[in-house]
């Protein structure tokens, strides 16, 4: 079975080298400048910038199925040429897109089947954004209307209504501007298969958002850690409350891929605040390795088949821990070039991100213009038992030496498990 990855970094570095142990041939066409190192040192890649479409490289390499690691995927100039090709895709497209690229078309959604969404508007301008203020003063967070890692607006939380109204005055309104009512911290997702118009629950997560231990900091771009339960009967009702409702649109749209949804529990209820449709940057890598089958379970959700799932008893619980280089996630002018040093043997995944190789040593990625300094790794482990799982990330990470580096400190320290006691 071959397999073709679309992305860079540590998320398309585990792709690739899961699948790979699973038996699969893989190719990965790298999609930006940055994160080449772990996608090469598995197998064949393509750089974007010497190959302006994928189409040539996929009719060549033949893949069973592609994998798209970003939505950006979806607006390329060559996204019609590559559905041409009827490769299958393991993301819906069309219409079943939008619930994850338009944020008002998810929330329009969810008041359309009865879901628990937060109240939300989208606003052009300052203008409109201070008026909404004056007529519903609440916190909101505050996102990009489109949900695109290229979008002006990277998450902001305001959790009271004086922060919000500070921002307001900061923010670029290029895109518009969509404000989320602040309903809390107790935050967890749940992944599932949609295929053959079923629902197959897979795993509940909760994601560690803010940079730093604590959960101070800015909201990073990605993740900076996270839990992952084996979780098929839905324990903590997520699919239920806020996917299974949909199902008749799911049909609707013959949606057929992943599908998370991300959501806050206020007063004992889960209110969705939005929904992912790839396998998440720090969940897929986790998901992949907690199955038996992986392979066979993608390629049954392409061809829009039954899926039938066989779990690892051992790995019931996965983390991940991403190692952050200096500066990260401020923008900082440049970055010196900065050794690597791995003082052991590792017992654990490591994925690589933001680095380079040099003869035969790791080095920070080199930038010549300003920067969101890096993210070096990301580290995932695997047990039955949670508190294994937390012990093996934190024991490999002290193993990787960087100067300014760092990771959070705080896994499984607060809001575990979902729904209880909030």
């Amino acid at each position: 079975m071959r397999v073709m990855i679309l992305g860079v970094g540590a998320f398309a570095h585990s792709m690739m080298g899961i699948l790979q142990e699973a038996g699969a041939e893989v190719g990965c066409y790298l999609t930006r400048e940055y994160g080449h190192y772990g996608p090469s040192s598995v197998d064949q890649t393509w750089l974007f910038s010497n190959h302006p479409s994928p189409v040539p490289i996929i009719q060549e390499f033949c893949p069973d199925f592609i994998i798209p690691m970003a939505i950006s995927w979806y607006t390329a100039p060559w996204i019609d040429d590559l559905l041409a090709t009827q490769v299958p895709v393991l993301c819906p497209t069309g219409d079943a897109l939008q619930i994850e690229a338009r944020r008002q078309f998810a929330e329009q959604l969810c008041r359309r089947f009865d879901v628990a969404f937060p109240f939300s508007c989208t606003v052009n301008n300052r203008l409109e954004a201070l008026q909404l203020m004056k007529d519903n003063p609440r916190p909101y967070v505050l996102k990009n209307p489109l949900c695109s890692p290229f979008s002006p607006i990277h998450t902001i939380v305001c959790e009271t209504v004086e922060e919000t109204i500070g921002w307001l005055d900061r923010i670029d309104y290029a895109e518009g501007v969509f404000l989320q009512e602040y309903l809390g911290v107790a935050e967890a997702g749940h992944f599932v298969f949609v295929s053959d118009g079923e629902i197959t629950s897979l795993v509940t997560n909760q994601e560690y958002k803010r940079a730093f231990t604590g959960n101070m900091g800015p909201v990073a771009g990605a993740p900076l850690g996270g839990i992952v339960e084996q979780d098929p009967e839905d324990q903590y009702g997520l699919a239920k409350e806020l996917i299974h409702p949909l199902l008749p649109w799911l049909k609707e749209t013959n949606f057929r891929g992943p599908l998370q949804v991300t959501a806050i529990q206020k007063n004992g209820k889960w209110h969705a605040i939005e929904y992912n449709t790839r396998l998440g940057v720090t969940s897929g890598a986790i998901i992949l390795r907690m199955l038996e089958n992986p392979l066979e379970a993608m390629r049954a959700v392409v061809e829009n088949r039954s899926v039938e799932l066989v779990w690892n008893a051992e790995r019931r619980y996965g983390c991940s821990l991403t190692l952050a280089g200096y500066g990260y996630p401020y923008i900082i002018p440049n970055a010196p070039r900065l050794p690597i040093i791995q003082s052991g043997p590792m017992t654990c995944d490591v994925w690589w991100n933001e680095v380079e190789e040099h003869q035969q040593q790791l080095y920070t990625a080199h930038h010549k213009v300003p920067i969101m300094g890096h993210r070096l790794a990301d580290l995932t482990a695997f047990s039955d038992q949670l508190e294994s799982a937390i012990q093996l990330v934190y024991e490999n990470i002290q193993k990787i030496h960087c100067l300014g580096s760092y990771y959070r400190l705080d896994l499984g320290q607060s809001l575990w498990p979902p729904g209880k006691g909030y």
